[in-house]
């Protein structure tokens, strides 16, 4: 193993600058005869990638991969500046380790200098070190910890009394050669001392040959007469190394977790050892780098951590029972996790799986580095046939299986995996046996005939839906039916010989997998859509029936949930819905949150190897999904499903007042609505207003564009049923994107940056006049505020307020107010001229997000990253706010961001006048803030601003 030596030392030195210092690194490594002059350009050349500065006033330059054919021999020269060094990241350096290395040997050094990086006073004593083994002495002293592992546990042992445990647990640690008989001696020479809970601890520094401690458990907890025995610590302690991990037991007996250790297996005693709550997901996943989490990848796992919403840990299964800050460059090193060791990740709150999940895909993915899978033996055996089909492996019982939230809520009952039936056909006509045989005019009448069934099923099921979604939905499936196109695909391929079955499947699957290839994600997902009207079509060509479900309640499994589906379901029963595919945008998530039914989705096949009659907790916030679990955490699954249930009622006790302040200052919450028949249920969840009315789902539910008394009855029914709350619409908002058939555009390469919003509306400035007249005319005398979308500047603005007041003229609505959309960074940093003109501002914060940051939000590595908690998006609410109060003019906020429970505090503290959400969370944002002070919430905006990415806006917002 690669180490420090005295002679690898240069004290005194002085540079001009940073690159000056690296050239005469560069020097040391030639004079010491560890590389040629040359490595000094691969040295500049890994500087420029990016810094290497450490920390602690330390830098530990290398040279890139391809400058290692200019080292001679691996080694290490140590170079101490004194007066400190001006790094180009802004750090000042005292003391720079040189590496020239051939491979990987100086990764010992390496995760050696990182427990440098956590003690105090270093920087100073390093500048100040007249010796050289001064300064070896601080880059090479690695703090020791006690010892606790699977090995230092005496689980379920035989005892009759707490004496017998502190006896067993010092015999532990003398087996695994922790301590020697004295130690022994010793434990047994003293009586334990209470800690609570249950538990005792017996101590000694007597006869320790390495800081250690164990935890013996009674194979039953019992009574003692000074009290309840659940188990005995013994600790072998020396000096300070047991520190951190008595921090860590105190910690777990305040959060009152002590009696839990009485009956967990090892796993569970070295979680709660290490930091982990009860409450905290788990996931491990093992390190494939060939070297290790070295200095590249630890920084690539570092980056991904703090990209997530919450703060992830992270420790190593066989090392030290200690979880460090995933968020920690210093820390992650620290860990010396090598190739074929297992990380555990966990975190806590909502959404800890879908972090969690993302972290370990990043491990698994090799943090930016290539890697091989890592098999625990090779053979013949492990060769599959080609062809051979490969069995799913079952999900493991009493493991979160994260996947896609879709629906909020937590669902706790057995699963119903519905399989689809098998539809078996030949494909050729002419193998047809029996009443299904026939030439192609018979195949197309047997078509025609499925085909009319099928839309009398959807009708009958329309009926029964009562309105609607699910009844909108089946609607578009009875159109689908009558598209033409699909026809007369299915008719050619029984001309070509294929049996009625055949063709109608090969004529839906290609439209289906069209429309999955498509950009626009919503598009892509309507697919599910339309197999689902292909699969009762061909069901009933093949004479299949579906399954039916039990009369119990039960958690839904199956492929996908179709429209159809759902309208057969008996929605007291179903508790829950977890798919194989579909994302948060499809129709099995929107269906599942129309019924209030929590929902995960996208969990993959394997999920489809449930047997019926598994228990699962599905927890629709978090994305994920638990097969058969254990009873403490079914137990933790029941009493968090009763808290959410006490939270929402008090909340939805409550949803009728305003949403004041501590201190009295008052914002209004409003619903984001989609359909104007829901305008009734956002008043009744305590609505105060709609803040959203995406109006084009009148022009999407047409097939030629809506005339004007169609419009008037939609929107008065909203303006009805808001009783004199104020109703914000947006006027049409389509695009290339999302296209109308009664509007044919021009292909964009990128419609989100092409003809859509109000620059569309102004192409068809007869299409936006009805829309604003029929709007008007269905307000009348009472609150309606309209704004228009995608707007860049105040020409804009001015062009669609001219037609707005022509009409206005002519109608008279008395209570009306007109404004913009802030969704386009331009219509932001030019809010102060637009203020002088609008009425007010909303601001769309997923758009603005997308926009600012150049990322999709549909963008599979990347939407992870578009957070609306991003200091630039902050700044652009910011200066909006600014512009709009100082002409007196509101602002809201009808974006995602309004309901993020980290973001809610900072946008009250930034001046937003109203939060518009969906409709079911309008009672939580209320009661959020209610919580909050108005000089609170200035100091989450304040705070927020000061950062410089949104991981660290989240991480300070955390640490208030």
């Amino acid at each position: 193993m690669l180490t420090l030596q005295t002679d690898d030392v240069v004290l005194g030195c002085r540079a001009a600058d940073w690159r000056d210092a690296l050239d005469q690194a560069a020097r040391s490594l030639v004079e010491a005869g560890r590389a040629t002059p040359d490595y000094r350009d691969g040295l500049h050349e890994r500087e420029a990638q990016s810094s290497t500065y450490l920390g602690n006033a330390i830098a530990i330059p290398h040279g890139t991969p391809a400058s290692r054919d200019q080292v001679l021999t691996t080694g290490v020269r140590v170079l101490q500046f004194p007066d400190g060094v001006a790094w180009h990241d802004g750090n000042r350096v005292h003391v720079l380790v040189t590496i020239a290395a051939q491979s990987d040997e100086h990764l010992d050094i390496l995760r050696a200098l990182t427990h440098v990086l956590d003690r105090d006073g270093v920087a100073e004593r390093l500048a100040s070190a007249t010796s050289r083994e001064a300064v070896l002495a601080e880059l090479s002293r690695a703090p020791v910890s006690a010892r606790v592992d699977a090995d230092t546990l005496c689980l379920n042992f035989p005892a009759r009394d707490r004496f017998e445990l502190a006896l067993a647990g010092a015999a532990r640690l003398r087996q695994v050669g922790c301590v020697d008989g004295d130690f022994v001696a010793s434990v047994v020479e003293q009586e334990p001392v209470a800690l609570g809970q249950g538990l005792w601890l017996a101590s000694s520094d007597r006869g320790v040959r390495t800081p250690a401690l164990s935890l013996a458990t009674p194979e039953q907890a019992f009574t003692g007469p000074l009290g309840p025995v659940n188990g005995v610590f013994c600790l072998a302690g020396q000096g300070d190394a047991h520190r951190g991990l008595l921090e860590r037991l105190a910690g777990l007996l305040d959060a009152g977790g002590g009696e839990a250790l009485a009956d967990a297996d090892a796993a569970t005693v070295l979680a709660r050892l290490a930091g982990e709550t009860a409450s905290a997901e788990t996931v491990r996943v093992r390190v494939l780098n060939a070297h290790g989490l070295h200095a590249r990848p630890a920084k690539q796992l570092v980056q991904v951590a703090r990209a997530q919403a919450l703060p992830v840990k992270v420790r190593l299964l066989e090392g030290a029972a200690e979880s460090v800050s995933a968020a920690s460059l210093t820390k992650v090193i620290g860990l010396g996790a090598r190739r074929g060791q297992t990380l555990v990740l966990s975190a806590e709150g909502a959404g800890a799986a879908e972090a969690l999940a993302e972290v370990a895909a990043a491990v698994r993915d090799g943090l930016g580095e290539k890697v091989e899978p890592f098999e625990e033996r090779r053979g013949v055996d492990d060769v599959e046939q080609a062809g051979a089909t490969v069995e799913l492996e079952p999900l493991p019982a009493d493991t979160p299986h994260p996947a896609v939230a879709a629906s909020p809520g937590l669902a706790i009952a057995p699963a119903f995996v519905m399989r689809l039936p098998r539809f078996d056909y030949p494909e050729r006509a002419r193998d047809l046996q029996g009443e299904r045989a026939g030439d192609a005019t018979t195949q197309r009448g047997r078509l025609e005939r499925a085909m009319h069934e099928a839309i009398e099923q959807l009708e009958a099921l329309i009926r029964q839906a009562k309105g609607g979604e699910v009844a909108e939905i089946l609607s578009m499936h009875e159109e689908m039916l009558d598209d033409p196109e699909l026809r007369e695909a299915a008719h050619e391929g029984i001309a070509d010989g294929l049996s009625a079955e055949a063709a109608w499947w090969q004529a839906v699957d290609t439209a289906a997998r069209a429309q999955e290839v498509l950009a626009d994600r919503l598009l892509a997902e309507r697919a599910a859509d339309l197999r689902d009207v292909g699969r009762r079509v061909l069901g009933i060509l093949c004479g299949a029936e579906m399954p039916t479900p039990p009369d119990a309640p039960y958690i839904l499994v199956t492929e996908d949930v179709g429209p159809s589906d759902v309208a057969r379901l008996d929605t007291g029963k179903v508790r829950g819905l977890l798919t194989v595919r579909g994302g948060a945008t499809s129709h099995s998530a929107i269906l599942a949150r129309a019924l209030g039914i929590p929902a995960v989705v996208g969990a993959g096949e394997r999920v489809m190897t449930l047997a019926d009659g598994t228990e699962l907790i599905l927890d629709g916030e978090r994305g994920r999904v638990i097969p058969a679990p254990s009873n403490e955490r079914r137990d933790r699954a029941e009493l968090r499903l009763k808290e959410r249930e006490i939270r929402e009622r008090e909340a939805h006790a409550q949803r009728f007042e305003s949403a004041l302040t501590r201190d009295g200052h008052r914002v209004e919450v409003a619903a984001n609505l989609g359909n104007t028949a829901h305008a009734g249920d956002a008043v009744e969840h305590g609505a105060e207003g709609v803040g959203l009315l995406r109006t084009e789902f009148v022009f999407m539910a047409h097939a030629e564009a809506p005339d004007l008394e169609t419009q008037i009855g939609e929107y008065r029914q909203a303006i009805e049923a808001l009783d004199g709350r104020p109703l914000v619409a947006r006027t049409l908002d389509v695009g290339g994107d999302k296209p109308l058939p009664y509007w044919p555009l021009p292909q964009e390469d990128n419609p989100f940056l092409g003809l859509r919003g109000i620059r569309l509306a102004l192409t068809r400035p007869e299409i936006l006049e009805t829309q604003l007249r029929a709007l008007l005319t269905a307000a009348g005398d009472r609150p309606l505020r309209i704004m228009f979308p995608m707007v860049k500047d105040i020409a804009e603005f001015r062009a669609a307020r001219a037609i707005f007041e022509r009409v206005q003229a002519e109608v008279g609505a008395s209570d009306v107010q007109l404004g913009v959309m802030i969704e386009i960074p331009s219509c932001a940093l030019l809010a102060p001229s637009l203020a002088e003109e609008v009425d007010f501002f909303s601001i769309g914060t997923n758009d603005l997000t997308q926009y600012t940051l150049a990322i999709d939000r549909g963008h599979a590595e990347l939407s992870a990253q578009s957070d609306g908690l991003h200091p630039a998006v902050l700044r652009l609410i910011q200066m909006t706010v600014d512009a709009a109060h100082a002409k007196g003019k509101w602002v809201g906020v009808c974006g995602e961001l309004g309901s993020d429970a980290q973001a809610i505090p900072v946008l009250l503290g930034l001046g937003v006048d109203e939060l518009s959400v969906s409709i079911r969370q309008v009672p939580m944002v209320k009661a959020r803030l209610r919580e909050l002070s108005l000089d609170e919430a200035r100091r989450h905006a304040e705070a927020a601003l000061a950062q410089s990415t949104a991981e660290a806006v989240r991480e300070a917002l955390e640490a208030l």
